[in-house]
């Protein structure tokens, strides 16, 4: 039998500490679970190549609001869609981005419902170029949509309405060999539509949880951003009743701290080694001088650079994983593995000073109120 060598064992524990990583981590913690996924009927598929993407809760302005489930054409032919979740770690719950891919990936193990049972998608399927719908799980017009099957899924779990994993009553999933596979193929952030589709959830109130009780008014729509369609639907009850935080003060950041976002109580290492090791900054507070203008040119700003530092996390990360991979592959030696060890610090530390001094030069441009220059009466 063959002993394996030191340098052998510790290339392994570098794939897989590698392999463990999620494909993009939204970098703030929020120390309250999100509450259940609401009961919602699905729009119908509006034309040939649409993906339907569930439903989530996002979080933004100290609350949960919910972001629709939608109908989004897919970026490339053969790509599917993995939705993002919320997982337990360090304290607290933080988001686990969805992305476009080749396979499906892991996503927490949530019944999303619509062919996203908790692992891989039942939805449909790829053939010869066109997308083909499963009919027994999806809202399919035959009429107008002719490249379709019917094959039944069979759930063997008990269907809960849970949105998270892990921490308290959260699904206890974890990530299988095909989906540890799939986080590492070539990936697609979510597209224009999608990011703007949960900036208009986020902006409408009545999608917040204090407001909806976990039942949201528009609970999924045609198309994304189609929020006032006669296509859209409301939420036809919570998953489960609804329990606001006792404080949601407590939850990071918090609405009176003066801190950036881009914190929020998440320590970043001081010398990471690899992008994995760090979350990609978070969006800063949304200004509120009054000017409406101003304060979306601001947003505007600020969303432009969050979506390019994600885009910078996610090709580093991936060239590290590459890096990764091709020693193991080598058996390189000690040498040559520390040598690559060093120049992937060495990138991710100028990655995250870079990413640092934007933030701060974009802070330095958050819009001031306007002062109040009226004198305040003096009694005596």
């Amino acid at each position: 039998m063959r002993i394996p060598s030191i340098r052998s064992l510790m290339l392994a524990l570098v794939v897989l500490a590698m392999s463990a990583a999620s494909f993009a981590q939204i970098g703030i913690s929020i120390n309250f679970a999100p509450p259940a996924l609401p009961v919602y009927e699905q729009p119908p598929v509006p034309a040939e190549g649409y993906i339907w993407t569930p439903g989530y809760w996002a979080y933004g302005d100290d609350d949960y609001y919910w972001v629709p489930g939608t109908w989004v054409m897919a970026p490339q032919v053969g790509f599917l869609w993995t939705p993002g979740y919320w997982g337990w770690g360090n304290g607290g719950y933080a988001f686990n981005e969805g992305y476009w891919g080749p396979h499906v990936g892991f996503y927490g193990g949530i019944n999303y419902g619509y062919g996203y049972g908790g692992e891989g998608y039942e939805g449909g399927r790829w053939e010869n170029g066109n997308f083909a719908y499963n009919r027994s799980v999806n809202n399919v017009n035959v009429t107008n949509i002719h490249n379709t099957y019917n094959t039944t899924v069979i759930n063997n779990t008990t269907i809960n309405r849970v949105s998270y994993n892990g921490g308290n009553g959260g699904t206890n999933a974890r990530p299988r060999q095909e989906e540890e596979a799939a986080m590492h193929e070539k990936h697609i952030a979510p597209v224009a539509v999608q990011t703007e589709h949960a900036q208009a959830a986020r902006n409408n109130p009545e999608q917040r949880a204090s407001v909806n009780h976990g039942k949201p008014a528009i609970a999924a729509t045609p198309k994304p951003g189609a929020f006032s369609d006669h296509a859209a639907v409301p939420a036809k009850e919570a998953g489960a009743p609804y329990k606001p935080a006792v404080d949601h003060a407590a939850a990071q950041p918090s609405a009176k701290s003066e801190a950036p976002r881009a914190e929020n109580n998440v320590p970043r290492p001081s010398n990471p080694a690899h992008a994995q090791d760090i979350q990609p900054h978070a969006r800063l507070a949304p200004p509120n001088t009054g000017n409406p203008k101003q304060d979306q040119k601001y947003q505007q700003q600020q969303d432009k650079l969050y979506a390019q530092q994600q885009q910078d996390h996610q090709k580093l990360q991936q060239k590290q994983e590459q890096d990764h991979q091709r020693l193991a592959q080598q058996n390189a030696n000690q040498a040559r593995t520390q040598q690559i060890e060093q120049k992937h610090q060495q990138q991710t530390q100028q990655m995250e000073q870079k990413h640092s001094q934007q933030q701060q030069k974009l802070q330095t441009r958050i819009p001031q109120p306007p002062q109040d220059h009226r004198i305040a009466e003096v009694r005596h």
